[in-house]
């Protein structure tokens, strides 16, 4: 499995795709939070906080996620090579595992350059006025910042599940692309919109999207459950992207 892990991270880096996914979050954030002048503009707010990046993020990772994983597998059956995986001493969790933490690995290292925000922020704020008593006004919340980058990673990981059972469903990676957004911005804000006409069952059907879990964690409260339900999502499709290749025994 680690040999496979290695190979999809070498492909990722050897060609254009990983640095262009890097680039594209980066960038798309970059001028967001600090050139384009809007409500998200951090600079025009005046406020020492990272909410705006946690805002934007979900969104970018709904169209760049899809974009890394929907090669991942359908590429694999299209040219046939997924035959010579099979042969491998691998299991067929094994091929997904690999590919999926590949993946994950890739949107990881898009997330750390972000943490030259926090430092951006920290200066800024140590820069800022004082009060009355000389007692240096408060910061960043560190608390809360560290709790939001764990749900946006935790979110990624959903998405990235998302795209690779997507990616095992067809030979096509635009159709795998297409799927893969659309059952991930239904995760993420499907289930809320559903609550509102369900009444007393609202609130159970919201927990069941991504959104509502995605909240609690970003507010910096770390709780069982929020971790519970995203492990759990990652888990779930994980297996349908195992079972669908272990399909092919059926034929």
């Amino acid at each position: 499995m680690l040999s496979l892990l290695k190979k999809e991270l070498s492909a990722f880096f050897s060609s254009i795709t990983g640095y262009i996914v890097i680039f594209v979050f980066l960038l798309i954030n970059g001028l967001i939070l600090w050139v384009f002048h809007n409500s998200l503009n951090i600079i025009d707010s005046g406020f020492a906080y990272l909410d705006p990046l946690f805002e934007i993020s979900p969104w970018v990772f709904l169209f760049l996620v899809p974009a890394i994983t929907m090669r991942m597998i359908s590429e694999e059956k299209k040219s046939g090579t997924i035959d010579v995986l099979y042969t491998q001493p691998l299991t067929d969790f094994q091929i997904v595992a690999a590919k999926y933490f590949a993946g994950l690995i890739l949107i990881v290292i898009s997330v750390i350059p972000t943490l030259i925000y926090v430092w951006s922020i920290c200066s800024l704020s140590a820069q800022g006025q004082q009060t009355a008593s000389g007692a240096e006004i408060a910061g960043l919340d560190f608390g809360e910042t560290l709790g939001a980058y764990l749900g946006l990673i935790m979110l990624a990981a959903v998405y990235c599940a998302v795209g690779i059972w997507a990616s095992s469903l067809t030979e096509n990676q635009i159709v795998a692309f297409l799927l893969s957004v659309g059952l991930c911005f239904f995760m993420y804000l499907g289930f809320d919109a559903l609550s509102g006409f369900l009444g007393s069952f609202g609130l159970f059907i919201s927990n069941l999207g991504i959104d509502a879990h995605y909240k609690s964690i970003s507010r910096g409260v770390i709780d069982s459950r929020d971790i519970i339900y995203f492990l759990s999502a990652v888990t779930v499709f994980l297996l349908l992207a195992k079972h669908k290749l272990q399909s092919r025994n059926w034929k």
